[in-house]
């Protein structure tokens, strides 16, 4: 079960008889730029802009207290707000292709603490290059967190192919990167696990002592292939739309 009943908030000197849930705070970073598609999270997938499809999914979370969209763009925001998504306004230069997406979550919750004093116990990263990843995934994989001794959670799907098949090209031949038992049938491997980008669910006390998702604990929240896409490119985007419009995507 998720925290039903928790301990009372800290800020509810007020009235202390009311029981406070546990303080959820989605977090979706949707800036402007992008290298391989243009103006990629509003891009319109199958009738809505790419990034509406996260936040109809965690708008209807059981879980989730809060959500805030983070842009440096004011289109973005104002289709963000359309769907009725908050937004939290970021600095130019953390909106650049290798601005660290850690550095824009930080400025969320200090901007959050500075104007507010709020302060969520649990931050969720999800992250609008995935749109086929349902309201249900997000609560389920809350459960999941909130039921486990670990310092982080990974939305993770299985490899479509093993990688101890894998070669590399060294001297214009190919190399095999691991054992010569590499040729085998993939039945004789392990289940090999990769991120697939979609959720993201750490304590806000654990992200700021470290600044990372990657703790030494992560637990796995598995997605199946069908809900696993992350827009990359046009060929993912044809996917996800492919996707959607046959049913076996959400819609």
């Amino acid at each position: 079960m998720l925290l039903k009943k928790n301990k009372r908030h800290k800020y509810n000197k007020y009235f202390p008889e009311l029981e406070i849930m546990t303080q959820i705070l989605a977090i979706i970073p949707a800036r402007l730029g992008s290298k391989r598609i243009p103006k990629k999270n509003i891009k319109m997938l199958y009738g809505k802009p790419l990034l509406a499809y996260t936040i109809e999914s965690v708008k209807h979370s059981h879980h989730v207290n809060r959500f805030v969209v983070s842009t440096e763009d004011k289109n973005i925001a104002k289709i963000s707000q359309s769907y009725d998504a908050e937004v939290i306004i970021r600095p130019s230069e953390l909106a650049r292709d290798e601005s660290p997406t850690e550095e824009v979550i930080f400025n969320v919750l200090e901007q959050l603490r500075m104007k507010e004093r709020y302060i969520p116990e649990i931050i969720i990263l999800l992250q609008p290059t995935s749109p086929l990843r349902t309201t249900e995934d997000i609560d389920n994989a809350i459960g999941v967190f909130s039921d486990s001794l670990g310092d982080s959670l990974i939305s993770v799907t299985e490899y479509d192919h093993t990688p101890y098949w894998a070669f590399r090209i060294e001297k214009g031949f190919l190399k095999r990167e691991f054992s010569k038992e590499a040729h085998a049938r993939s039945q004789v491997f392990p289940k090999l696990y990769r991120p697939n980008g979609s959720i993201f669910i750490t304590r806000v006390k654990t992200f700021l002592n470290i600044r990372s998702f990657y703790t030494n604990q992560i637990i796995p929240y598995i997605m199946p292939r069908e809900r696993s896409i992350d827009i990359d490119d046009e060929f993912d985007f044809s996917i996800a739309e492919f996707l959607i419009k046959t049913g076996e995507g959400k819609i």
